[in-house]
């Protein structure tokens, strides 16, 4: 049998059945205590008619019945003098039974302990057990039109608490890429007010991917579009007349130079598509701390070879997690490759993390280079820092892994009086959601 995936059906039938539950309980125990009381008041006139007719008659015989007029006012009470019922009995004792269509409740008294005799006190309920009858009946009855408005109600109620969501998915069922807009968490039950700000994060990650993906277009078609120009244009000069040897050798190079600058901005534009599939890249559960060390290590090298030096600060000394190191790569390598660029030589770039608790890790790299200008969004695509060479996409990449990490990246000047960035990354050590752990 297929499982039950609507929360609507499966409120509606706990609350059926809650409800239900409740009425029968209640119910059960008004029917008896209506009962009991009804039970007790007569239990209380037999008893007392007992103790009258023990104390005011002592000398009844065994199997002689007790005339009325000894009776006060007993109305439809009869009273018998029979034999022990059983051996040594010396207690009350009550029982109801029916005769002929007429319902009686009986007690034995104690009456003379001598004889051991018991007086049998009778009283005709019929019209009481009737009355219970009706009663039963009536509350049955109220209960299945109770039940049947308690469905409706749950209906109801269910439909009014969906209500919010029904506006949600409508609302969301009309976006499109172009018209992307927020949703008022101000009109939202203060229950839904946590989706509705998380849809509303979704919105904005997906209206800045949108607006980073158009900017990737169109920055594509123009950083392409000029080389071209400029490459065309070059050759149309030079092939209007007839010119030296040296000419057209200086114009190929030229040419060479252009397409090989073409080149590496196709290849910046095919790692985007390559990091997108490192996306869906599953975590693998690897020493952090030394996975960064070893990265840094190959840096250094680099660094000082151009006559800089790249200072490693790592704490803790290690520390095993979940990450995506594909990911986590592209974004350290940016960081790296960018302060190694910027750092003037003989200047010093810092690589340091530190564990902000259990769950998280922070990592930046400081550099000695110009700055920057904090007014541009340098994660956008094709934007460059001077005239530093590159297609300007390094830092959109690492914007991309670090979304897709569910990590916070930021690029700030120094604030420690010395020129210089500080690139950090603030990103947790395991999943953000349950997910297979790679452990290759």
């Amino acid at each position: 049998m297929a499982e039950n995936r609507s929360i609507r059906n499966q409120f509606l039938t706990q609350l059926i059945i809650a409800s239900s539950i409740l009425l029968i309980i209640f119910s059960t125990m008004l029917y008896a205590f209506i009962k009991q009381s009804i039970y007790d008041e007569l239990s209380q006139q037999l008893i007392k008619q007992a103790r009258y007719i023990v104390q005011t008659f002592p000398d009844y015989k065994e199997s002689e019945k007790i005339d009325a007029k000894n009776l006060k006012n007993a109305l439809g009470i009869t009273a018998k003098v029979i034999p022990a019922p059983h051996r040594f009995y010396s207690s009350i004792e009550w029982r109801e039974r029916e005769l002929e269509g007429k319902h009686y409740i009986e007690l034995i008294y104690p009456y003379n302990f001598k004889e051991q005799t018991y007086l049998l006190m009778s009283k005709e309920i019929t019209n009481v057990a009737q009355m219970l009858h009706k009663i039963f009946r009536s509350i049955v009855i109220i209960n299945l039109i109770s039940l049947i408005l308690i469905v409706l109600y749950a209906f109801g109620l269910s439909a009014m608490l969906l209500m919010p969501i029904t506006r949600l998915t409508k609302k969301l069922s009309s976006l499109n890429e172009n018209f992307l807009t927020t949703i008022n968490t101000r009109t939202l039950p203060e229950e839904f007010v946590p989706l509705g700000e998380s849809i509303n994060r979704l919105i904005n990650r997906i209206q800045t991917f949108v607006k980073y993906q158009k900017e990737l277009f169109i920055g594509a078609a123009h950083e392409l579009k000029t080389p071209l120009n400029v490459m065309k244009l070059k050759n149309d000069v030079t092939l209007i007349k007839k010119r030296e040897p040296e000419k057209y050798i200086e114009a190929l190079q030229l040419a060479n130079k252009t397409i090989q600058e073409m080149n590496q901005m196709i290849s910046s534009i095919l790692e985007i598509g390559r990091q997108e599939g490192a996306h869906f890249e599953l975590p693998q559960s690897v020493d952090i701390i030394d996975f960064i060390r070893r990265k840094g290590e190959d840096f250094a090298l680099l660094a000082k070879s151009e006559g800089k030096d790249l200072i490693l600060d790592l704490q803790p000394d290690a520390l095993v997690g979940s990450i995506q190191k594909t990911l986590l790569n592209q974004i350290v390598q940016n960081f790296l490759q960018n302060a190694v660029k910027f750092t003037p030589k003989g200047g010093k770039i810092v690589l340091k993390t530190r564990l902000l608790d259990d769950e998280k890790i922070k990592l930046e790299v400081i550099d000695e280079g110009p700055g920057i200008d904090e007014n541009i969004d340098l994660f956008a695509p094709f934007k460059r820092v001077g005239n530093a060479p590159g297609a300007g996409l390094g830092l959109f990449l690492a914007k991309s892994a670090a979304d897709a990490m569910g990590a916070k990246i930021s690029l700030e000047n120094r604030k420690d009086g010395h020129s210089g960035t500080v690139a950090t990354l603030i990103f947790a050590t395991k999943p953000q959601c349950d997910l297979p752990i790679s452990s290759v």
